[in-house]
């Protein structure tokens, strides 16, 4: 039997590629180079929010076995991947 905290977290996983599959045939059928922009950029706004979510369902899935320390430094390095993702 699947863990729950797995099975959500591979699930929107899956959601997330398929949405990039799509948005590829997208660009595909619009062959506008323009358009192709504007569905890559929209694809940018759903990765930071797909890591988001599915990190946190996998911190609360194993925040009750982690001491405070590592809790730290996971959090830290959360932290630091959004920082990556979102400086300009």
């Amino acid at each position: 039997m699947l863990n729950k905290i797995v099975l959500s977290m591979a699930t929107l996983r899956m959601i997330s590629g398929s949405l990039e599959i799509i948005a590829a045939l997208l660009m595909l059928r619009f062959n506008q180079v323009e358009k192709a922009l504007i569905v890559n950029s929209s694809l940018a706004l759903v990765g930071p929010l797909v890591l988001i979510t599915t990190t946190t369902i996998g911190f609360v899935g194993v925040a009750e076995k982690l001491s405070w320390d590592k809790i730290g430094w996971v959090l830290l390095g959360i932290s630091l991947i959004l920082f990556g993702i979102f400086k300009k």
